[in-house]
Parts: structure tokens; sequence; C-alpha cells
């Protein structure tokens, strides 16, 4: 399986790092060597100083696609849940200033945090979906899938434009503003609609 990001599909955090609210979606990939599920402790990496936790709702695929219609796109998709995008952010400021790629910023090992999925049809409103971020008891991220600039449907038809999706791939919606810095100690835990879906220690 793969994991495809979206990058600034929220315009507040668009705002919040400086950078322009997009046109179209910004997409990048993560290997399946960067979830880390069950609960896992996320372990600082040596190689930087400013790691920064993005959280954001993940819709699982379920059928292989290419060229998805809109008319189609609701079969493409089963599950959601609620993850992280862990990211570099040090070396990711470095990588732009450059005009260079972001997967070492954003491709590391353990950088996707996963939750279990909860079936679609268990949600009512697709396009109002909850969801919250807290660290160390104290909510520093609320979000909601109604101010993606991008929702689902969307995403998906566009990315098929470009890359094959397959049964088992992840994507990672973007995130809403409020992102911040980590610390060795810190408890990550994440909401989905007041539910707690996961929770996270950094060592």
């Amino acid at each position: 399986m793969k994991i495809i990001a979206i990058g600034r599909n929220y315009i507040d955090h668009a705002k919040e790092l400086n950078n322009p609210v997009p046109e179209n979606p910004v997409i990048f990939l993560k290997p399946d060597t960067a979830i880390l599920k069950d609960n896992k402790d996320f372990y600082y990496p040596e190689f930087s100083q400013d790691i920064h936790y993005e959280c954001e709702l993940v819709f699982r695929v379920c059928n292989e696609g290419k060229h998805v219609s809109p008319k189609f796109v609701h079969k493409y998709y089963d599950a959601i849940g609620l993850g992280i995008d862990f990211t570099a952010r040090d070396i990711q400021s470095k990588h732009k200033e450059k005009g260079l790629p972001w997967e070492l910023a954003k491709a590391f090992d353990h950088s996707a945090v996963i939750s279990p999925l909860i079936p679609k049809e268990e949600f009512s409103d697709l396009n109002n979906i909850q969801f919250s971020l807290k660290k160390n008891q104290e909510i520093v991220q609320e979000g909601n899938s109604k101010d993606m600039i991008f929702d689902i449907d969307s995403l998906i038809v566009y990315i098929t434009k470009f890359i094959t999706i397959r049964k088992g791939d992840l994507i990672y919606t973007g995130t809403p503003a409020g992102v911040g810095p980590i610390q060795i100690g810190d408890k990550l835990e994440g909401y989905l609609e007041n539910k707690l879906m996961f929770s996270t220690h950094i060592k």
C-alpha cells in the first residue's frame, strides 16, 4: 500500500505557514514504512530538531481506480480514520528554500500515525466530520471536513488523473491550523467526533 498525502488543504493552515492557498491539490507520498499504528510510541529521530504534529482525517481506498469519474468516486473509499503527518519542519524549510522535494521531511519511518478505521456508513455526513488533537491533555488542533478546500471526492478524482489508487491505500487529507512542535515526553491523543482514536507517546 501507499500513503497519498495532501498539503495545504485548509485555508487557515496555509496562512499560518505563509503558503499560498492552492488552486489544485498539493500531493506528496509516504511509503508503507511510515505507518505507526496500534498506539505505539513515536521515537524522536536524530536527524531533526523540529518535528511538528499535523492531525488529519484519513480515508481508506477500497478499489483500484484510474481516471475515476465524479459519478462513481464514492465506490473507491470505504472507511475513515484519524492520523498524524509528522513533519521535520527544519528539513522541510531548507528544502523549500532550495526548491527541493519534501520527502525527507515527510516520508521518514513512523511519520504517519494511523488510528483504527471506521466504516464510512457510520458517519451521517462525510462533509461534516469533526476531529481534534490533544497534546498533554490540551486541545491544540480542531478541524472539520467541511473546511477542507478539496473534499475527498474531489481529491480522488484529481489524484487518479496521475496515480492509480489501489485497495488498502490511505489518503491523508491535510491538516487544519494549530500545528506545532513535539518534545520527548509529550502525549498526543486524536479524537474523531469526540471518540478517542489514538494515543501516542513521544520518546
